[in-house]
């Protein structure tokens, strides 16, 4: 096989496609949980919309909040251990030299390519941290402005995966028959949903895209028998 004819295979996930996954997930899920418990419990359509898109707007709230506060921890925490880098190189850059050596060394080069190497990354104390932070610590440099993209993806995937189990209700008499509805259409976005996210993430599509769908259903049907249990 030529270079030509090779092609890299690789997951190439992003961290938007994450935030989808994450708010999709959810949003998805838990309205159709809640749908249901209320379908067993009453069977005015209009409280279970009400509470439905209640639900829904504090769920997408709650999980937007959440990712941009993990957002906003994560670039905290990069530019705390950034300047303790820094810190470091000004005070032992002995310790520090040597820690750029061994990475070399144990990349397998010899000791004179090492101190070039070495030469070459400490010429510039920026060069310098950020390769510490890189290959010492594992740390890629965040998105400064990846908070506030990640609590609007999770939020707004949260209310799209919301409504699809809710919108049955607004064209149906009662509750049972909304939810009657309401099942075939979530069950199948969540078979849809679970397949494409564990081609995504590498794993079998078909297990992934039926866990997912099992996960779901046994929400559902545990808060209706809840709720049905609770009203007799």
């Amino acid at each position: 096989m030529t270079l030509e004819q090779h092609t890299e295979h690789h997951l190439t996930s992003s961290a938007m496609i994450r935030d989808v996954v994450i708010g999709m997930s959810d949003g998805l899920t838990v309205p159709f949980a809640l749908a249901a418990g209320l379908s067993g419990a009453v069977q005015n359509t209009g409280l279970i919309i009400i509470a439905g898109l209640a639900e829904i707007a504090a769920g997408s709230i709650a999980m937007g909040l959440g990712g941009y506060l993990a957002a906003k921890t994560e670039v905290d925490y990069y530019n705390s251990e950034l300047q303790r880098e820094y810190s470091e190189i000004e005070t032992v850059p002995q310790i520090e030299k040597q820690e750029v050596k061994d990475f070399f060394a144990n990349l397998g080069l010899s000791n004179e390519t090492q101190d070039q190497a070495v030469g070459e990354v400490i010429k510039d104390k920026d060069r310098w941290a950020n390769f510490m932070m890189k290959y010492e610590l594992g740390l890629d440099r965040p998105d400064p402005k990846r908070a506030r993209k990640s609590a609007f993806n999770i939020g707004m995937s949260y209310i799209v995966g919301g409504l699809i189990p809710l919108l049955p209700y607004f064209f149906t008499g009662n509750g049972i028959d909304g939810l009657k509805i309401s099942s075939a259409i979530t069950l199948v976005c969540l078979f849809v949903f679970g397949y494409f996210k564990s081609r995504i993430t590498g794993v079998n599509a078909f297990s992934g895209a039926l866990r997912v769908t099992v996960i779901g259903a046994l929400a559902a049907g545990c808060a209706f028998g809840i709720a049905k249990l609770i009203q007799s």
